[in-house]
């Protein structure tokens, strides 16, 4: 089965780590680990930073790894000199507890036509054993329209 590149160009790990720097991202230490031709997979620790009092992962941790790799992923659709993609909705379910390790999420596009992006990130525990499942709504801003960071 043969997969057709969703993005705009020819995106490498170098030119998304400035997406890092002082955010969410790095805060909980989100790390975009590769780019497919048509998916993004990023990695999150389950450590003292993303679990709840009862020594699981939070899952607003696991909704913060999905969100950000569907933001990055529509990011890296579209024309990033003229648009970002700002989230609009998540949902997700949490099937399984996880209480250490690292866990993977891996973002697909269910629509990435037109002006609303829709991703599907399922995210893994070190085992391989599913945990959640995300759906994530991104609709795509001129740049000129927001204030963004330099």
């Amino acid at each position: 089965m043969s997969t057709k590149k969703i993005w705009f160009a020819n995106p490498s790990i170098s030119d998304i780590e400035w997406m890092h720097k002082k955010t969410l991202s790095e805060s909980l230490n989100i790390i975009i680990t590769e780019i497919g031709d048509d998916y993004l997979k990023g990695t999150m620790p389950v450590d003292e930073r993303t679990k709840q009092p009862f020594g699981m992962l939070h899952g607003g941790a696991t909704v913060a790894l999905a969100e950000t790799l569907g933001s990055v992923a529509s990011w890296l659709v579209v024309n990033p000199a003229y648009f970002i993609g700002v989230g609009v909705e998540i949902n997700a379910n949490h099937i399984k507890g996880v209480t250490g390790g690292v866990v993977t999420g891996i973002c697909t596009p269910v629509n990435i036509k037109g002006l609303n992006h829709i991703w599907d990130i399922k995210i893994y525990d070190d085992a391989n054993d599913l945990i959640c499942v995300s759906r994530f709504t991104c609709t795509v801003m001129a740049k000129s329209k927001i204030p963004i960071r330099k």
